[in-house]
């Protein structure tokens, strides 16, 4: 057996039926328990995202809670958003943005819970800066055995998420960006990529947080704007698009041909690939933003998890939509080169511009993957040396080195196959996920009479 084939293997046995269960499930209890109150007040979990109380810094060793919103979202909004929706909607059928869209509503619920419990769990190094998230939350709520089991295996799995999902497959994507554009050498891109991530992180979080704050904003709306001409431009094709999305998400051969060519998945697929590429891309579950929500400044763990819960709705609810629209309406997805494999990935997001753009739509993707990555990469750092931090039982002498490696990690990103990175990626997001939600529902009680009682004060 091949090292590729066992890697896939491995793959499929981690994202099974069991898995899909695991993250929905988990979702869906919380949501009940908590009377869906995610939903009820997510018009209020936006206002407190934005208010001026938010971008307050608050006080010393941590950042204001607008900044770790455009923090989570920097490390969020990447290429799940963009790659990953066309990934999902190939391989799983133009039904796997239904399910996208449907696992952000449930997700809403798991990411104000583990949001909640790493503020309301964290600590404080030894350099006095906040630190937190599902290892601290572990160790500090469940203790014993089981916890400090359940921590390290949760930060184990989000070092090597760092350095893959966070790291490997954004700066994969970029060179791709760039290769395809441009011609530009991967290796060349690699180089650039890696110096400019080790002068960022270099800086610590506060930093990443001061690039990400205005970064993210700027380049969310630019994607957007591009995103709708492409609509405009093949409006004619929405109706059957949508039409399209909803029948494929319950029987995928339903919508063969046209827009869609020749479909060669089943529902389950539909669903598999929509849950993962949707967890890829906004996280609930996984835990790791919890890292990041850890380090805002603010008394209130509740108001906080509502603020992290946003980055949800605006990652998959939002932008994955109008991405998965713009790519069905367009008819890329009908053509010859993407039904037999040729076209993948960055190809096919070109593809989907050039409709509206033309030649100009190589510098607009290229432009959108590069910022959209490039602020991934620099956010996941962060949450890589928290839990790297973790495991040296809090030592911050050696912080600097893993900046160092994890710089150097970019440039392996942009030579290796894109496959390869893509399936180790999810591995490690599944890994990541069983000690977190294993953590949630054992805290589910807590967290659910915290959020409760939060309501009550709000009222």
């Amino acid at each position: 057996m091949s090292l590729k084939t066992l890697i896939e293997r491995v793959d499929d046995l981690v994202w099974g039926p069991w898995m899909l269960v695991l993250l929905l499930g988990t979702g869906i209890y919380l949501m009940l328990r908590m009377r869906f109150l995610p939903l009820k007040n997510l018009k209020y979990a936006m206002k407190c995202a934005v208010s001026g109380e938010s971008k307050e810094s608050g006080g010393k060793g941590g950042i204001s809670s607008f900044s770790s919103l455009m923090t989570e979202l920097a490390i969020t909004i990447g290429t799940g958003n963009i790659i990953g929706v066309a990934t999902a909607m190939v391989l799983g059928g133009p039904g796997a943005l239904f399910w996208m869209v449907v696992t952000s509503f449930i997700g809403l619920a798991t990411k104000l819970a583990e949001s909640t419990l790493a503020v309301a769990w964290r600590t404080r190094n030894e350099k006095g800066e906040l630190v937190g998230g599902p290892m601290y939350t572990c160790v500090r709520a469940l203790k014993g055995r089981m916890g400090k089991f359940l921590g390290y295996w949760f930060a184990l799995m989000a070092v090597l998420a760092s350095l893959g999902m966070g790291n490997m497959t954004q700066s994969n994507s970029i060179a791709d960006a760039f290769w395809y554009s441009f011609g530009t050498p991967k290796a060349k891109t690699g180089l650039i990529v890696t110096i400019l991530t080790i002068l960022v992180v270099l800086g610590g979080i506060g930093v990443i947080s001061r690039v990400t704050k205005f970064l993210v904003p700027a380049m969310g709306l630019l994607y957007m704007l591009g995103s709708f001409a492409v609509i405009l431009v093949n409006w004619r094709n929405l109706p059957g698009a949508l039409a399209g999305i909803l029948a494929g998400a319950f029987s995928p051969r339903a919508v063969s041909g046209g827009l869609f060519g020749t479909l060669t998945v089943s529902a389950f697929q539909s669903l598999r690939w929509g849950v993962a590429r949707g967890i890829f891309s906004n996280e609930a579950g996984l835990g790791a933003s919890g890292i990041t929500a850890a380090a805002a400044n603010t008394d209130d763990p509740v108001r906080q998890g509502y603020i992290s819960m946003t980055g949800v709705f605006l990652d998959t609810a939002v932008m994955c939509t109008v991405t998965g629209l713009a790519l069905a309406a367009s008819g890329v997805m009908g053509m010859e080169a993407v039904q037999n494999g040729s076209l993948t990935g960055t190809g096919m997001i070109l593809a989907v511009f050039r409709t509206a753009f033309g030649r100009g739509a190589d510098v607009f993707v290229s432009t959108c993957i590069a910022l959209f990555s490039f602020a991934t990469v620099v956010g996941w750092a962060y949450q890589g040396e928290k839990v790297f931090e973790f495991l040296l039982g809090g030592n911050t002498k050696y912080n600097l080195w893993y900046r160092f490696v994890y710089g150097l990690t970019a440039f392996f990103g942009c030579v290796f196959s894109l496959k390869t990175v893509w399936t180790l990626s999810d591995i490690c997001n599944g890994l990541m996920a069983i000690p977190n939600l294993i953590c949630v529902l054992i805290l589910s009680g807590k967290v659910c009479r915290m959020i409760k009682e939060h309501e009550a004060h709000k009222k």
